[in-house]
Protein backbone atom coordinates (compact mmCIF):
# COMPACT_ATOMS: atom_id res chain seq x y z
CA UNK A 1 0.00 0.00 0.00
CA UNK A 2 1.44 3.43 -0.52
CA UNK A 3 0.62 6.56 1.74
CA UNK A 4 -0.53 9.91 0.35
CA UNK A 5 2.23 12.26 0.26
CA UNK A 6 2.21 15.31 -2.06
CA UNK A 7 -0.13 18.28 -2.34
CA UNK A 8 -1.36 18.45 -6.41
CA UNK A 9 -1.72 22.08 -7.44
CA UNK A 10 -5.49 21.65 -6.89
CA UNK A 11 -4.66 21.27 -3.49
CA UNK A 12 -5.22 17.74 -3.37
CA UNK A 13 -3.22 15.25 -1.78
CA UNK A 14 -2.04 12.67 -4.42
CA UNK A 15 0.18 9.44 -3.95
CA UNK A 16 3.85 9.19 -4.35
CA UNK A 17 5.88 6.21 -3.57
CA UNK A 18 9.73 5.66 -3.66
CA UNK A 19 9.01 2.06 -4.35
CA UNK A 20 7.56 3.71 -8.02
CA UNK A 21 10.74 5.93 -8.63
CA UNK A 22 12.33 4.67 -11.97
CA UNK A 23 15.35 5.93 -11.82
CA UNK A 24 16.18 6.04 -7.89
CA UNK A 25 19.18 8.30 -6.90
CA UNK A 26 21.71 8.00 -4.10
CA UNK A 27 19.69 9.37 -1.28
CA UNK A 28 16.43 7.84 -2.57
CA UNK A 29 17.90 4.04 -2.12
CA UNK A 30 19.47 5.23 1.01
CA UNK A 31 16.55 5.36 2.75
CA UNK A 32 15.84 1.92 2.93
CA UNK A 33 19.70 0.88 1.65
CA UNK A 34 22.10 2.01 4.01
CA UNK A 35 20.32 4.27 6.29
CA UNK A 36 17.47 1.27 7.04
CA UNK A 37 18.14 0.83 10.31
CA UNK A 38 16.97 4.71 11.00
CA UNK A 39 15.47 6.38 8.18
CA UNK A 40 11.72 5.00 7.26
CA UNK A 41 9.63 5.54 3.70
CA UNK A 42 5.99 6.35 3.62
CA UNK A 43 4.64 2.53 3.67
CA UNK A 44 7.12 1.51 6.75
CA UNK A 45 6.39 4.95 8.87
CA UNK A 46 2.75 4.08 9.70
CA UNK A 47 3.47 0.89 11.05
CA UNK A 48 5.33 2.66 13.91
CA UNK A 49 1.48 4.41 15.05
CA UNK A 50 1.89 4.23 18.46
CA UNK A 51 4.90 2.24 18.73
CA UNK A 52 7.83 4.82 18.16
CA UNK A 53 9.16 3.88 21.56
CA UNK A 54 8.73 0.56 21.87
CA UNK A 55 9.49 -0.69 17.90
CA UNK A 56 11.41 2.29 16.32
CA UNK A 57 13.80 3.19 19.52
CA UNK A 58 13.03 0.83 22.07
CA UNK A 59 13.08 2.80 24.85
CA UNK A 60 10.77 2.89 27.86
CA UNK A 61 7.20 4.37 27.54
CA UNK A 62 7.97 7.21 29.89
CA UNK A 63 11.31 8.63 27.35
CA UNK A 64 10.45 11.91 25.71
CA UNK A 65 9.59 11.77 22.12
CA UNK A 66 10.39 14.87 19.90
CA UNK A 67 9.05 15.48 16.42
CA UNK A 68 10.78 17.92 14.19
CA UNK A 69 8.30 18.93 11.09
CA UNK A 70 10.76 19.52 8.27
CA UNK A 71 14.03 18.63 8.54
CA UNK A 72 16.12 20.51 5.85
CA UNK A 73 19.89 19.73 5.75
CA UNK A 74 19.66 18.44 9.58
CA UNK A 75 21.55 20.93 11.39
CA UNK A 76 19.11 21.64 14.39
CA UNK A 77 18.35 17.92 14.38
CA UNK A 78 21.57 16.92 14.74
CA UNK A 79 22.33 19.40 17.42
CA UNK A 80 18.82 18.23 19.73
CA UNK A 81 19.70 14.80 18.95
CA UNK A 82 23.46 15.05 20.39
CA UNK A 83 22.36 17.48 23.24
CA UNK A 84 19.54 15.84 24.45
CA UNK A 85 20.56 12.02 24.04
CA UNK A 86 17.64 11.17 26.79
CA UNK A 87 15.16 11.97 24.69
CA UNK A 88 14.02 10.96 21.36
CA UNK A 89 13.68 12.58 17.95
CA UNK A 90 11.67 11.97 14.74
CA UNK A 91 12.48 14.10 11.62
CA UNK A 92 9.72 14.18 8.95
CA UNK A 93 9.93 16.06 5.32
CA UNK A 94 9.15 14.92 2.30
CA UNK A 95 12.73 15.21 -0.26
CA UNK A 96 15.21 12.40 -0.23
CA UNK A 97 18.45 14.68 -0.18
CA UNK A 98 17.39 16.17 2.92
CA UNK A 99 16.61 13.14 4.57
CA UNK A 100 19.68 11.49 4.06
CA UNK A 101 21.75 14.71 5.10
CA UNK A 102 19.84 15.00 8.35
CA UNK A 103 20.31 11.43 9.08
CA UNK A 104 24.03 11.70 8.27
CA UNK A 105 24.72 14.34 10.47
CA UNK A 106 22.85 12.60 13.82
CA UNK A 107 24.97 9.64 13.00
CA UNK A 108 28.49 11.59 12.69
CA UNK A 109 27.50 11.80 16.31
CA UNK A 110 26.91 8.62 16.82
CA UNK A 111 23.53 9.11 17.69
CA UNK A 112 21.03 6.46 18.51
CA UNK A 113 18.23 8.51 19.63
CA UNK A 114 17.74 9.70 15.95
CA UNK A 115 15.53 8.47 13.15
CA UNK A 116 13.63 10.16 9.83
CA UNK A 117 10.85 9.34 7.97
CA UNK A 118 9.60 10.27 4.50
CA UNK A 119 5.94 11.50 5.07
CA UNK A 120 3.62 14.58 5.02
CA UNK A 121 3.20 16.45 8.25
CA UNK A 122 -0.63 17.31 7.08
CA UNK A 123 -1.08 13.43 8.10
CA UNK A 124 0.18 13.88 11.38
CA UNK A 125 -3.10 10.91 12.71
CA UNK A 126 -1.37 8.23 10.27
CA UNK A 127 1.75 8.49 11.56
CA UNK A 128 0.97 8.74 15.50
CA UNK A 129 -1.59 8.24 18.39
CA UNK A 130 -3.06 10.62 20.65
CA UNK A 131 -0.80 11.41 23.18
CA UNK A 132 2.29 9.46 21.54
CA UNK A 133 4.43 13.35 20.90
CA UNK A 134 6.12 15.31 23.15
CA UNK A 135 8.12 18.17 22.15
CA UNK A 136 7.98 19.63 18.40
CA UNK A 137 9.50 21.96 16.19
CA UNK A 138 8.64 23.41 13.10
CA UNK A 139 11.02 25.91 11.72
CA UNK A 140 10.87 27.85 8.70
CA UNK A 141 8.45 26.20 6.90
CA UNK A 142 7.14 27.11 3.35
CA UNK A 143 5.32 30.55 3.34
CA UNK A 144 3.34 30.61 0.46
CA UNK A 145 3.14 33.84 0.22
CA UNK A 146 0.67 34.10 -2.41
CA UNK A 147 -3.29 34.46 -1.68
CA UNK A 148 -3.96 31.87 -3.51
CA UNK A 149 -1.26 29.27 -2.03
CA UNK A 150 -2.10 30.04 1.63
CA UNK A 151 -4.33 27.11 1.64
CA UNK A 152 -1.16 25.06 1.66
CA UNK A 153 0.16 26.52 4.80
CA UNK A 154 1.16 23.96 7.48
CA UNK A 155 -0.36 26.40 10.36
CA UNK A 156 -4.14 25.56 10.11
CA UNK A 157 -6.51 25.49 12.51
CA UNK A 158 -7.14 21.67 11.74
CA UNK A 159 -3.88 21.14 11.45
CA UNK A 160 -2.99 22.36 15.17
CA UNK A 161 -6.17 20.94 16.90
CA UNK A 162 -4.72 17.49 15.25
CA UNK A 163 -1.22 18.49 16.78
CA UNK A 164 -2.29 19.24 19.94
CA UNK A 165 -3.79 15.81 20.35
CA UNK A 166 -0.92 13.96 19.68
CA UNK A 167 0.95 16.05 22.37
CA UNK A 168 1.79 15.07 26.13
CA UNK A 169 0.23 17.72 28.48
CA UNK A 170 3.13 19.92 29.47
CA UNK A 171 4.81 19.66 25.81
CA UNK A 172 5.54 22.47 23.47
CA UNK A 173 5.22 23.64 20.08
CA UNK A 174 8.36 26.07 18.92
CA UNK A 175 7.52 27.90 15.59
CA UNK A 176 10.20 30.16 13.67
CA UNK A 177 9.42 31.95 10.29
CA UNK A 178 11.21 34.87 8.25
CA UNK A 179 7.89 36.11 6.76
CA UNK A 180 6.01 38.60 8.66
CA UNK A 181 2.95 37.27 7.08
CA UNK A 182 2.86 34.09 7.92
CA UNK A 183 4.13 34.94 11.17
CA UNK A 184 1.11 36.79 11.86
CA UNK A 185 -1.21 34.29 10.32
CA UNK A 186 0.56 31.73 12.69
CA UNK A 187 -0.06 33.83 15.35
CA UNK A 188 -3.78 34.34 15.06
CA UNK A 189 -3.86 30.48 14.52
CA UNK A 190 -2.02 30.18 18.15
CA UNK A 191 -4.24 32.30 19.78
CA UNK A 192 -7.38 30.63 19.08
CA UNK A 193 -6.10 27.34 18.78
CA UNK A 194 -5.90 24.92 22.29
CA UNK A 195 -2.52 25.70 22.78
CA UNK A 196 -1.33 28.52 25.19
CA UNK A 197 0.78 30.99 23.94
CA UNK A 198 3.82 31.48 26.42
CA UNK A 199 5.80 33.64 24.37
CA UNK A 200 6.52 34.84 21.14
CA UNK A 201 8.82 37.86 19.41
CA UNK A 202 9.16 39.39 15.79
CA UNK A 203 12.91 40.02 16.52
CA UNK A 204 14.64 36.84 18.15
CA UNK A 205 17.90 37.44 17.67
CA UNK A 206 17.36 40.53 20.03
CA UNK A 207 15.21 38.88 22.28
CA UNK A 208 14.96 36.82 25.54
CA UNK A 209 15.16 34.03 23.34
CA UNK A 210 17.98 34.23 21.45
CA UNK A 211 20.54 32.90 24.16
CA UNK A 212 19.12 29.31 23.98
CA UNK A 213 18.24 29.54 20.33
CA UNK A 214 20.13 27.74 17.96
CA UNK A 215 21.00 29.13 14.62
CA UNK A 216 19.95 27.01 11.80
CA UNK A 217 21.34 27.23 8.60
CA UNK A 218 18.27 29.14 7.03
CA UNK A 219 18.69 31.22 9.93
CA UNK A 220 21.83 32.12 9.13
CA UNK A 221 21.17 33.45 5.59
CA UNK A 222 18.00 35.73 7.12
CA UNK A 223 20.59 37.13 9.34
CA UNK A 224 22.76 38.00 6.51
CA UNK A 225 19.90 39.42 4.80
CA UNK A 226 19.00 41.69 7.17
CA UNK A 227 16.00 40.04 8.11
CA UNK A 228 13.82 39.36 11.22
CA UNK A 229 13.12 36.05 12.46
CA UNK A 230 9.60 35.55 14.27
CA UNK A 231 9.59 33.09 17.00
CA UNK A 232 6.69 31.49 19.17
CA UNK A 233 6.44 28.77 21.64
CA UNK A 234 2.95 27.05 22.91
CA UNK A 235 2.48 24.48 25.66
CA UNK A 236 -0.04 21.78 25.26
CA UNK A 237 -1.82 22.41 28.79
Amino acid sequence: MCYPLCMSKSGQLRLSCTKTIPIPNEYVTGLNGEYAAWSYDEERAPTFKGKWRSEAFQVPAETPFDLEIGTGNGLHFAHHSFKHPERCLLGIELRYKPLIQTIRRALRHDAKNARVARYNAYLLNQLFTPGELNDVYIFFPDPWEKLRQQKHRIIRDDFLIQLFEMQRPGSKLIFKTDSLDYFNWSLTRFKRSPYKVTGFTYNLHASEFAAGNFITQFENIFIRQGLHIGYAVMERV
